[in-house]
C-alpha cells in the first residue's frame, strides 16, 4: 500500500507533470496533482503526489522535504486525511449565513 505525500510551496510554474517527474527518482509515482484554483485554473502552490509503496514514500520525504526548487524551500510529509465534518464538499452551501429567520 501506498502513501499519498502532501507537497507544499511549490513555484506556480509547477504543473502535475512535472510534480510527477520530480518524485520518479524516489519510486514508482501512482499520482501526482497541483491542486488548481477552480475560477482561475492557476495552481494554489501545493498538490499531491501518491507513491506506490510506503519505502518509496519515506525516500521521497527525506530527499525533497526542504529541498530548494525555484527559490522556494519544498514542505513534503504524510498527506493527513481530510477532516470529515459532516457535509459535502466545496463548503458552498448555506449561502447567507446566520440562522433561520421567522
Amino acid at each position: 500500500m501506498g502513501k499519498k505525500l502532501y507537497v507544499g510551496n511549490l513555484a506556480y510554474s509547477v504543473t502535475s507533470e512535472s510534480l510527477e517527474q520530480m518524485f520518479l527518482e524516489f519510486g514508482t509515482v501512482t499520482s501526482a496533482q497541483v491542486i488548481q484554483d477552480r475560477e482561475t485554473g492557476r495552481s494554489k502552490g501545493f498538490g499531491f503526489v501518491e507513491m506506490q509503496t510506503d519505502d518509496a514514500a519515506q525516500r521521497a520525504i527525506s530527499g525533497m522535504h526542504e529541498k530548494e526548487l525555484d527559490g522556494r524551500s519544498l514542505t513534503v510529509n504524510e498527506a493527513k486525511p481530510r477532516e470529515s465534518g459532516g457535509g459535502g464538499g466545496g463548503g458552498r452551501g448555506g449561502y447567507g449565513g446566520g440562522g433561520r429567520r421567522y
